[in-house]
Formats: structure tokens, sequence, C-alpha cells
């Protein structure tokens, strides 16, 4: 939402604040006016005019050597050169001109529809830049009094928001001429519709506006048209998480963004599912479009790193949406397992949808992995492999330790075993699992139920360690004793242990 030609702004994240007064659901500010009457579009034009807009972006001189780079990781100094109230060319209209919230925003909508503009600065280290802003019409400054990051500050300009409708904008995006009313619409007939714009390409280097591909058909006239059409090709499993409109009491009855999710990454897939699993639906309108900077890397510092901030985020978005599908994420990011993701009560509350019934009905043409493409071979010790038998009179066939009997690199067929997304150990339909996780528990073969947390195994350099349990699978019972006891345990990981060592045919 912000202008970003000033050395600070980068550490502002936003809210852009609007209300269709014609839909009658604007609350009464606190704030006293004199007249309780909107401002008209001309009246909006003489306060902007008012503002010195070139001598706020003009601020910097520029030394040579200077490199534009390195406050925000775009190019400052072309971002700066560049009026405001740049106009365009994309493929679906003839010349359209765009804008820089808030600069000169009468060029892109009626101003009727805007109720206010919230800027939130995230403990930028000049605060000055925030108060200058709010010289706007209907301009508000909020600044956090410590760090909080994107999520926290998204929320608490939410909080600040009066108007029936919210509308979240990066601080690097561009609007496009008529961005706004085909988004109220689509809220207007649905409060319960989340609706983003496509999003533009706006180039770091040279700041060149780029449209980014929606399958348009016809011109102008026709947006709000195709869009009442076309609601079929509309709809969307996933949108970007912070530039979307939103109905605010919605909002809060989704509990808002998650909070307990830190500075950056994994808010979309996070809102996203809470959307659709709680009984909303999500949208990408082709008729509206905002322009975005991608940029190579973040402008801004993680205070426990990049890496590890994000896992944590879609760790815990996997943890409170995704159910037992959540193994695949485990498989796909072996580095999230064991990290520290917080308490997760917002779904309880909700009582949502579960995330099958989003694969189902949401997003049926994804694929989900199968076991086709597992590892699958010999778990081997020395010269004795694991083996299923089938014991006479028994419901379930027994695992035991039996010498390998594989010819030619083949192995027998009750001797291979495939190791699953969900970290499971199996032959055709049984798992190694266990009843109970106490030391030298037997291990079992049971029937694969992929919710069973006491079926999940992983390597652990020459061990195979129970997730659950945390012990590792020991032969010692297997290979002494008589032959009605021996059988596979679970034991206390031993790196010395030979009969906790063993060849596998997975990572």
């Amino acid at each position: 939402l912000l202008d970003l030609r000033r050395r600070s702004l980068l550490n502002y994240f936003s809210v852009y604040c609007l209300s269709v007064f014609t839909s009658g659901k604007r609350e009464k500010s606190k704030v006293k006016r004199t007249k309780n009457v909107p401002i008209s579009d001309a009246e909006w034009e003489d306060m902007l005019e008012g503002f010195d807009e070139r001598s706020y972006l003009n601020a910097r001189r520029w030394k040579p050597g200077d490199d534009p780079y390195t406050l925000y990781a775009f190019n400052q100094r072309e971002s700066e050169r560049i009026p405001s109230n740049r106009c365009v060319c994309v493929c679906v209209c003839v010349c359209v001109c765009v804008c820089w919230l808030p600069f000169t925003c009468h060029l892109s909508v009626n101003f009727h529809l805007i109720h206010e503009i919230i800027l939130v600065d995230d403990f930028s280290e000049d605060e000055s830049d925030c108060q200058l802003l709010t010289k706007l019409p209907k301009v508000k400054c909020l600044r956090n009094n410590k760090r909080e990051g994107l999520i926290r500050s998204r929320v608490r300009g939410a909080d600040a928001a009066r108007a029936a409708v919210l509308t979240f904008l990066d601080s690097h995006c561009e609007v496009n001429k008529d961005w706004l009313p085909p988004l109220l619409q689509r809220i207007k007939q649905d409060p319960t519709r989340v609706v983003s714009p496509v999003i533009d390409i706006i180039n770091m280097d040279t700041f060149a506006y780029v449209a980014a591909s929606a399958d348009l058909r016809g011109g102008t006239g026709t947006f709000l048209h195709l869009c009442d059409d076309r609601e079929k090709l509309l709809t969307t499993p996933i949108i970007a998480g912070g530039l979307f409109v939103i109905d605010r009491s919605w909002f809060n009855h989704l509990g808002k963004y998650d909070t307990a999710m830190d500075i950056w990454g994994g808010e979309n897939f996070e809102i996203s599912f809470r959307v659709w699993q709680c009984g909303g639906s999500l949208e990408i309108l082709p008729c509206s479009r905002v322009g975005h900077v991608f940029r190579k890397k973040h402008p801004y510092i993680f205070p426990e790193g990049n890496a590890n901030t994000y896992i944590k985020n879609t760790r815990r978005t996997a943890e409170v949406w995704m159910d037992d599908f959540r193994l695949y994420y485990y498989s796909a990011r072996p580095a999230a397992r064991g990290k520290s993701y917080g308490e997760v009560e917002l779904r309880k509350k909700l009582k949502c949808k579960s995330f099958k019934w989003y694969l189902d009905n949401v997003y049926p043409e994804l694929k989900v992995p199968d076991d086709s493409d597992s590892q699958s071979g010999v778990i081997r010790q020395r010269q004795n492999c694991l083996e299923l038998r089938t014991v006479e009179g028994q419901d379930f066939p027994v695992l035991t330790l039996a010498p390998c009997i594989g010819k030619e690199g083949v192995p027998a067929i009750n001797q291979e075993w495939v190791y699953t997304h969900g970290q499971q150990i199996r032959q055709q339909q049984h798992c190694l699992s266990l009843s109970t996780t106490f030391p030298a528990s037997q291990v079992l073969l049971l029937p694969c139920n992929m919710a069973d947390g006491k079926q999940r195994w992983q390597k652990s350099g020459t061990h195979l360690e129970h997730l659950v349990s945390r012990f590792c699978l020991d032969s010692e019972m297997a290979l002494d004793g008589m032959d009605s006891s021996r059988m596979l345990v679970i034991s206390p990981c031993e790196l010395s242990a030979y009969t906790q060592r063993w060849e596998v045919p997975f990572s």
C-alpha cells in the first residue's frame, strides 16, 4: 500500500480498508466529523494536490556509487524516477493508468468507496515517514512498539479498521485502473468469498509493468459480465497471503490471520485452507489487476533465520489443517520434524471440514502421492533379513528375522519392504506397528493405518527409530532365546548396539 521510494518505508506492512457505502454496513467512526458527508472525487483531488509528492520522493540525495538495491532489494532510484500516476499498457485494455497507493489514487478508484487507508509501521528506523503520509486524505498511521512482522502487523491494522470490507495489499504494489469495484461486487454478493485480483509483474530493475495471463476475452466493458458468467473458472485453491479483499465480519469470524506465525512465510497456505475448510471460498478475478514487485531476496531480517521461520510457519499450517496428510509435508520437508510450532486451538473452535474434503471438493486435480515411487527392498542385518511370516490360526502375520533368501539381487516376496510417504514400513497391507511403547515392546504386523502414529518410523544413521517412542528396532530377542519367544522389539537407542544396526533401502 505504501510508496516505497523513501528509505524506511519497506518496514511498513499495511492494510487498506474500504467500505461500500451503498451496502449500509459501514460503522460509525469514533472520530467526530464536522460533516457526515463523503468526500467527492473533486475534493479528494484538491487535497491530493496539496501534498508535495516530489519533495517527499526526492528526500534522499543519491551520490555516485550508491547502490539503489541496498535498502529494499529493488531499484529504488528507478522507483523514485517514474511518476506515481504513470500509464502502462497491459494486454487486456489499451494504455490504462496505474498508481502507487496512496499517491494519486484518483486515477484508479472512485473515492466514495474508500473509508480509510491504514498504514502500519512495523517499528521502522524512521517513524516520521509514516506520519508524513498522514497529510494525505483518509490516511492513518499505526506504529508497532517492537518488530512484529508481516502477519501480526496486518492483524493490528485490521483490528483498527472501521469499514465493512478490508483490502490487504503489500507495500510494493501498484494498482491498475478500475481494480476495486469488481472485487467489492463479489463480496457484496456473498460475504464469505475472499477475492484476489490477477497479480501482474513489476520488474524489480526497470519497474516495467508486465501483465500476467488471465485468459480474458473482450474489452473493459465486459469485465463485470465476465466475472458473473465465469464463476467456476475463477475459484482457486490458494491465493496470495497478502493481496485480497474480505468482509471484515467474516475475517473476524475466521479468527483473522494465525498470529502465532512469525514474520513472513506460509500465511498464504494457512489463510487459504482456513477459508475453504471453514465454509468460505477463494476467487481470483481476471477483471481486477494489481502489479507486484517480485524480488530475489528479502530486504528485512528474520530473527530465527529465513528457513527456520518458514519451516515453523508451514509446519504449524500442516499440523492445524492437513490432518493425516501432513505426513506428506514431512516427507517433502524432513527438516521440519521436531521443530516447535506452538499451540493449535484454531480449528477446534471453528469446527471446520477435513483436509480430505478440501482435496476432494476444492483441489481434486491435485495428485496425492502414492507409494508407486517409494523405495523398497530388504531390511538386512548381516546375513539375516526382516521377514513376514504367516502363522496358522493367527489373524495377523508375525515379524521375524530369517536368513536372506533372495536370488540374483531379487528379494524374496516376504522379505521385501516398502517405506511409504507416510513413514510406514509396509508389506502388502501390513505395517510395522506397536501396541505399547514401553522398552522391549514387541514389534507387530498390523493392518496399515495412516492415522496411527505408532506405525511411523525413520532411518537415523544405521538405526530404525520409532517416532512415537523414540526407541529403536532391536533384534536381540530374535537372535537369542527359544523359537517361541523370538521377536523383534524396541529398545533405547544405542549407537554401539549391533542388534540395532540395519541396512535399509531408503534414506
